[in-house]
C-alpha cells in the first residue's frame, strides 16, 4: 500500500522571551533536520549568520560541514518517525544562545491546496540577529523605547546600521513570512 504523503505542524518557540516569540509551521514529514534549519531561519526573519544544533532524544544534529563533537549529520535525521507530543531543540548563534523548543503538535495529511513548508500562525517579530540573546535583546529594548536611557543613542545606530531601524517587536507579518518560506521552497525544487 502507498505511504500517504503527511505534515507536521510544529510550534517553534524561542526560550526565555516574555511575550513569547513564536511559530506554527506545517512541514512535510520528509523534511531533514537541515531543511527545518532553513526554515526556522526564514520564518523568524534571520540571515543564518551562525551555527545551529538539534537536539533530538538525547542526540545531536549538526551540518556536516561544521560538525561538533559527538554530533550526527542534521540531513539524515526527518520528521517521519516523530509523533504527536514528540519534542526536540534547536540552538541557534552558540555565542548569543537562542534555544527554540519545538514542539510536534500533530501529523496530518497534506492538504493539496497549499503550499509547504507555510507558516500557520505565529507571534511577534524574531529578534534581530547579533542582539545579545534573550539577555541582550531585553536591554535592546528597554534602551530603544526610552529616549532618556543612556544608550538609547547608540542602539539607534545600531539598528540602523544592521538595516532594522525600522523593527518592531509586536509585529508578526504572516504573509510576508510564507511569501520568504515559498521562496525556500522554489529554491529547493531547483536543487
Amino acid at each position: 500500500m502507498p505511504v500517504r504523503p503527511s505534515i507536521h505542524t510544529l510550534k517553534v518557540s524561542l526560550r526565555y522571551l516574555k511575550p513569547p516569540v513564536w511559530r506554527r509551521l506545517q512541514v512535510p514529514s520528509t523534511t531533514s533536520l537541515a531543511e527545518l534549519h532553513d526554515i526556522i531561519q526564514t520564518a523568524m526573519g534571520w540571515r543564518d549568520c551562525h551555527l545551529h544544533q538539534f537536539e533530538v532524544n538525547g542526540v545531536h544534529y549538526a551540518d556536516t560541514e561544521h560538525m561538533l563533537e559527538d554530533t550526527t549529520d542534521e540531513a539524515r535525521r526527518t520528521l517521519a518517525r516523530m509523533q504527536a507530543g514528540d519534542r526536540l531543540a534547536y540552538w541557534y548563534d552558540f555565542g548569543d544562545d537562542w534555544w527554540h523548543d519545538i514542539v510536534v503538535e500533530s501529523v496530518d495529511r497534506v492538504d493539496p491546496v497549499l503550499t509547504y513548508p507555510r507558516c500557520a500562525t505565529g507571534g511577534r517579530a524574531g529578534p534581530p540577529e547579533d542582539c545579545g540573546g534573550p539577555l541582550g535583546f531585553a536591554e535592546l529594548m528597554r534602551a530603544l523605547n526610552d529616549a532618556k536611557h543612556p544608550e538609547h543613542e547608540m542602539y539607534r545606530d545600531w539598528m540602523a546600521q544592521i538595516g532594522a531601524i525600522g523593527y518592531e517587536p509586536e509585529r508578526f507579518d504572516l504573509e510576508e513570512i510564507n511569501a520568504a518560506l515559498f521562496q525556500l521552497s522554489v529554491v529547493a525544487l531547483q536543487h
